[in-house]
């Protein structure tokens, strides 16, 4: 089943201007930090924030960022929202006996689909960029402690059927034998979910997710959705 396109009326000359992240715990800044710029930001500023832990400013791509689009924020995530989560936790009994059902079912999806609930994506232009990054990423967790038990990764392969694209794969020393595939062709996705960040209803993991388009087929994944 495909979704039929459909003409764009919206206004021109839009770009996407920032996106805010949390972390939850107030000692988890600066490793989130150092995540971000694991994952490929540039950092431009942090500073301490009056409510506690720090204020981050990234740029995701320097050669297009200036005028406001392209930037990330992350800080702290504040006091009356951690404050909402413990008591979303406790009234539903999070990971206690006689745990609300609702809360079983809702951690199910999300662990078998990383695009389950919020995520954020990422296009890199290059494959060999989305490579290096999880090795770079999986390094970090296997060196050090600050990152140890805090990443998982969830790949996706590019769906069969053209040749060059499954040579490339076939080649690849991250997705050679990966048997998931997007809802989509002619893309690979790479999924990155940690709990230095907060996010979800119930102040969850944040999934990040990379991509990478094969140049050639305007027929890709993030063009024609295909389930």
């Amino acid at each position: 089943m495909s979704a039929v396109a459909t003409a764009n009326q919206g206004s021109a000359d839009i770009s996407l201007g920032h996106l805010a992240l949390h972390y939850g715990r107030l000692e988890d800044g600066e490793t989130a930090a150092r995540f971000l710029e694991a994952f490929g930001l540039r950092r431009e500023q942090a500073f301490p924030l009056p409510t506690g832990g720090t204020f981050y400013h990234f740029i995701v791509d320097p050669a297009v960022s200036g005028l406001g689009d392209g930037i990330v924020y992350l800080s702290a995530s504040p006091p009356a929202q951690r404050a909402l989560v413990e008591a979303i936790h406790e009234a539903l009994k999070v990971g206690q006996e006689g745990e609300h059902p609702a809360v079983a079912a809702f951690q199910q999806g999300q662990g078998q689909d990383p695009e389950y609930t919020f995520h954020v994506g990422m296009l890199f232009r290059s494959l060999e960029q989305v490579e290096d990054t999880i090795a770079r990423l999986r390094d970090l967790e296997k060196s050090d402690p600050a990152f140890a038990g805090r990443l998982k990764v969830t790949l996706n392969r590019a769906q069969p059927g053209v040749a060059e694209i499954d040579a490339r794969m076939d080649a690849s020393p991250v997705f050679a034998d990966v048997t998931r595939h997007p809802y989509g062709r002619h893309a690979i996705q790479a999924f990155v979910e940690s709990d230095l960040f907060t996010a979800g209803p119930l102040g969850g993991p944040l999934v990040l997710e990379m991509d990478y388009v094969f140049p050639g087929h305007p027929d890709h994944l993030f063009a024609k959705v295909v389930l």
